[in-house]
């Protein structure tokens, strides 16, 4: 249905509803009749459920409720006003809103509304639960033919397109991944760096045509599959390079007696196959079925989300990656929380009002002002991976523009417009990354968005807009973002935004190139800051005497100890102030196997917002709520605080808090019950030597770990043990193979540990160094004397209890 097939059908809804509002006789058919005529949905009885039951004190019901988009429905009859509190059957006085949220207090959690609606026939009250304390949105009846679109959010089914986009690009993600395995098998030398940087590029064109036959980009459907299932296994190695080439090659200069078949591909440029040296393996009987009939015939490729795609396209190719065990991209929703407060909620809004004027000459010339100011905006992601953060915001601006061209177009056909009809490009996304084959990844996945955006463009304007051949733009380079100069990259003068999620590495984790790094940013004065403070200092001087603003997803560590003086003190004091922030929050993984990391988000520029935006961490329900502040410090507080400088001594005369005992063994001394039994049991004269072993994790979850203590052991006893021996040479082995100089020194003294403070005969409090932020209070152990060995990463001995439970 088109703008003005739904303008015509609210009218005719306005005519026939204007008049009634009978909440028992008319309720249900009121809203059955809005989603069919107004929004289109083809069987609105399967679509809504009415009278759905809620248990609290007593049995009540509710209105209406759809359960696709989460929207629940309290109607009233036309003489209620929807402000006005209403007696309940229990005797309580609620409003249309307070009687509906207590309905969805009373839900599972999975079943609670995104929006909720309350209406007298007359007005519609639109609640976002997002902003739970927000003002409801109202929309009158008499005005639903020009505001139709402030109530599509009942149809709208973006969070169930989400889901399927999510599922589709996983599962080729899977797919991407059998092919990678069975065609590394072919490569003579497959560790080789040629080779990986060879499969990585033969699987990114792989990809592109599979994409590009389902999409209908080379022309018609299954085209790359018709083509490649007439050679044998044997061929099909040079029937891809004949079809990279052409592909390369512009329709002008090609060979006019080529086979029809090859030059029926159009001309793809971009770069995608501009390399001729790739190394292409031979290819096998299952290799050629794998990517005829297992990629090509059974999957659809047009449905990936470039956006997540990009990230597990990279994350399955990528040597590092793999080695790390699965998986993991940045998912929508967090991209949103970055980009939606930065610039994405204004946008809107500015969208938004522009369809309130009434005059279709005023809202062309606003629309196609709108249009050209979202085509003036740079952005650019100094780490930028797989391209996810310029990707999502690539289509986040597509569909805005695509919305202002529906505007001022309606139903006018676009003839002979083609590209010129788009002015929001590529060419506006700008990014660094260090890994050669992510910039490929990134540039693919840009490509892909574009093409899907295109088309979601045709379906408005009726045109046929070519999407080939490619632009072959470099405004995403690989390289160094701690050594390039960003000024080489984006155009400084005319930036707007900086985005992107910098490397979550703590300072321990750094190798020798990134401490060099850290050095030359910070002039040797770097101390123990983590490696995305990098991306603080460089993005703070590129910003100077600009209008840029930077938003950066970093671990809550950014915020906290050193980062405090070392960092923010330096920003603030050359001008620096944060717009907006996200407390901490858990941002998404999808590995299975992996820590969860507790990120910020902090919006930061040398231009100060008048209103400043502060987000909770999410409550139990996942909603962050939001606080409009005059200021954020860098504790992201909603006040002025002074930047504690950090000490290493107490301030006045008590006992001082130091790491407890530490082996740096490599795992070879420490053992769980079940194994120290075992061990025991082939070397019984170990058993003197075996002490309890508990750290944070032990003591907080009650867990039996062992430790071989070796300290006091005779050489002439330890000489009898040959398995303890085997033990000690496997530490002395750990220790001087490793890189770090605080391991590396102990490795001629192996059967010690690397730092030994227990107190000796006296009692002590232990403090886990690591605990969940979910507790109230950090759990502290009293530790008597007579207690076997520990090991507590913190420790406070000779203390009074009441003292340490009180400070």
């Amino acid at each position: 249905m088109n703008i003005t097939e739904q303008k015509k059908k609210a009218k005719e809804f306005i005519k026939r509803w204007e008049n009634r509002g009978n909440e028992r006789q008319d309720s249900q058919s009121f809203w059955l009749d809005l989603l069919q005529s107004v929004y289109g949905v083809e069987n609105p009885t399967e679509y809504i459920t009415f009278e759905d039951k809620v248990k609290m004190d007593h049995t009540s019901f509710i209105d209406g409720f759809i359960d696709t988009t989460k929207v629940l429905i309290e109607q009233k009859g036309a003489d209620k006003d929807l402000n006005q509190a209403i007696r309940q059957s229990d005797n309580t006085l609620l409003t249309p809103f307070q009687q509906a949220k207590r309905y969805s207090a009373n839900l599972p959690y999975s079943k609670r509304p995104r929006w909720i609606v309350t209406c007298n026939f007359k007005e519609f009250y639109v609640y976002d639960m997002e902003q739970p304390n927000g003002e409801p949105k109202v929309i009158k009846l008499v005005d639903l033919d020009k505001e139709a679109y402030r109530l599509e959010f009942l149809i709208d089914k973006t969070n169930e397109h989400l889901e399927r986009e999510m599922k589709v690009s996983i599962e080729a993600g899977a797919i991407v991944g059998e092919i990678y395995e069975a065609l590394l098998k072919q490569y003579i030398n497959p560790e080789s760096p040629d080779s990986l940087h060879s499969i990585n590029q033969l699987v990114v064109r792989l990809v592109f045509c599979l994409y590009a036959e389902d999409a209908g980009i080379f022309g018609h459907h299954m085209m790359f599959h018709d083509y490649l299932a007439r050679f044998s296994s044997r061929d099909f190695r040079r029937a891809l390079i004949d079809l990279f080439s052409i592909l390369d090659t512009p329709i002008e200069e090609r060979d006019p007696y080529l086979d029809d078949e090859l030059l029926a591909f159009p001309y793809v440029n971009g770069g995608m196959f501009a390399e001729n040296k790739l190394e292409i393996p031979n290819f096998t009987d299952e290799l050629r079925e794998l990517i005829l009939e297992h990629a090509s015939s059974s999957f659809d490729w047009s449905e990936i989300s470039p956006t997540i795609f990009g990230a597990v396209f990279e994350s399955t190719l990528n040597p590092e990656t793999r080695r790390s065990g699965g998986m993991h991209y940045t998912s929508i929703e967090n991209i949103h929380k970055v980009i939606d407060p930065l610039f994405l909620n204004e946008l809107k809004e500015e969208l938004n009002e522009i369809r309130q004027f009434k005059q279709p000459k005023t809202v062309e010339q606003k629309a196609k002002q709108f249009q050209s100011k979202l085509a003036s905006l740079l952005f650019f992601d100094p780490a930028c991976g797989s391209g996810n953060f310029l990707t999502e915001t690539y289509i986040s601006l597509r569909r805005l523009e695509n919305e202002a061209i529906k505007l001022y177009m309606g139903d006018a056909v676009a003839l002979d417009l083609g590209q010129d009809l788009v002015k929001v490009k590529l060419k506006q996304f700008y990014g660094i990354e260090i890994n050669d084959f992510a910039v490929s990844v990134a540039k693919t996945a840009l490509w892909i968005a574009e093409s899907q955006m295109l088309e979601e463009t045709k379906d408005i304007v009726f045109a046929n807009i070519d999407f080939l051949p490619l632009k072959s733009y470099t405004n995403i380079v690989q390289g160094n973002a701690l050594r390039v100069d960003w000024e080489t990259v984006a155009p400084k003068d005319k930036l707007s935004y900086i985005i992107g999620n910098p490397p979550f590495l703590g300072h321990r984790n750094v190798s020798v190139e990134q401490k060099d790094d850290m050095k030359r940013i910070f002039n040797n004065k770097q101390g123990r800051l983590d490696f995305v403070s990098a991306w603080y200092e460089i993005a703070s001087n590129f910003m100077i005497d600009t209008k840029i603003q930077t938003t950066f997803v970093s671990t809550n560590s950014i915020i906290q100890g050193i980062h405090l003086e070392s960092l923010w003190k330096n920003l603030l004091s050359k001008g620096i102030k944060i717009n907006f922030a996200y407390k901490s929050f858990i941002w998404g993984n999808d590995s299975k196997n992996k820590a969860m990391v507790h990120c910020v988000i902090i919006s930061f520029s040398y231009i100060e917002r008048d209103e400043k935006l502060l987000f909770e961490s999410p409550n139990k329900d996942g909603v962050s709520l939001m606080t409009k502040t005059s200021i954020i410090s860098p504790y992201l507080t909603e006040e002025y605080r002074p930047i504690i400088s950090s000490r290493t001594t107490p301030i006045c005369n008590i006992p001082q808090m130091i790491y407890g005992n530490i082996p740096r063994d490599g795992g070879f001394y420490t053992f769980t019950t079940e194994q120290m039994e075992e061990f025991i049991s082939k070397e019984p004269n170990s058993k003197p030597y075996f002490f309890k072993f508990i750290g944070a994790r032990e003591y907080i979850n009650n867990i039996d770990r062992w430790v071989l203590f070796l300290k006091d052991c005779p050489i002439s006893i330890l000489r009898k043990m040959p398995s303890v021996l085997k033990r000690v040479e496997d530490v002395k082995e750990f220790r001087l193979s490793s890189k770090a100089k605080e391991i590396h020194k102990f490795g001629e003294t192996p059967t010690l540990f690397a730092q030994l403070t227990q107190p000796i005969g006296k009692d002590f409090i232990a403090v886990p160094i690591v605990s969940s932020e979910n507790r109230r209070y950090i759990p502290l152990g009293y530790m008597s004397r007579e207690m076997s060995l520990q090991i507590i990463k913190y420790k406070l001995f000779q203390m009074p209890i009441f003292i340490t439970l009180e400070s």
